[in-house]
């Protein structure tokens, strides 16, 4: 009997279940938000919970474990040091689950798992470059600098190669039958072994 167990089972055995909570939780820090079902995102709420609690605290214990979950040392590290410090200032409520509709397929209920506290990134925009100031040449330099010759491209005629005939046989044509199919499986080998016979 399970009685007062807050834990869902998730329709998996306790590995499955550790690994598919694992892979939600790392999801949610490298991307800040996930969609998922709402039953799996309400446990992997909690297990995120836990680990931005421990990165809260920072000892080396407390990284540790961190890992120990995550399985992942740069993870754990942006963990620790990015996500970690933007909910200093908050005793709990790091994630939130956003409602948003309903599998076609089997009609779980659907959700956004986000953390509450976002780091956002701005897109890096490459500077253009400028084109370096020209210096105006005087007409001394201007008489230095003659342009070079360009002599026209000598055309050659192209090499004959020797001519060879080289004999391709003819390709045989298969005769089939366009409407009959040849029968695969079981069936269609005892219909080739009966013809043998």
């Amino acid at each position: 009997m399970r009685h007062r167990r807050r834990t869902q089972r998730l329709s998996r055995n306790k590995s499955e279940r550790k690994a598919l909570l694992r892979n939600l939780v790392r999801g949610l820090f490298i991307h800040q938000r996930i969609r998922t079902t709402i039953a799996k995102a309400k446990e992997a709420q909690r297990l995120a919970d836990r680990l931005i609690t421990l990165g809260k605290k920072g000892d080396l214990h407390s990284r540790r474990l961190g890992f120990a979950i995550l399985q992942d040392r740069g993870l754990t590290t942006k963990l620790f040091k990015e996500i970690a410090p933007l909910f200093k200032d908050r005793k709990g409520g790091y994630c939130r689950i956003i409602r948003f509709g309903i599998r076609r397929g089997d009609g779980a209920q659907l959700g956004i798992l986000e953390l509450t506290e976002k780091r956002f990134v701005a897109a890096k925009v490459k500077p253009k470059k400028e084109k370096a100031p020209t210096k105006e040449k005087t007409p001394a330099e201007a008489e230095k600098i003659k342009p070079k010759e360009i002599k026209p491209p000598v055309s050659e005629k192209p090499k004959e190669a020797p001519h060879v005939e080289k004999h391709i046989p003819p390709k045989k044509e298969k005769e089939t039958k366009p409407s009959q199919k040849a029968p695969t499986g079981f069936i269609g080998t005892l219909r080739k072994f009966i013809k043998l016979f």
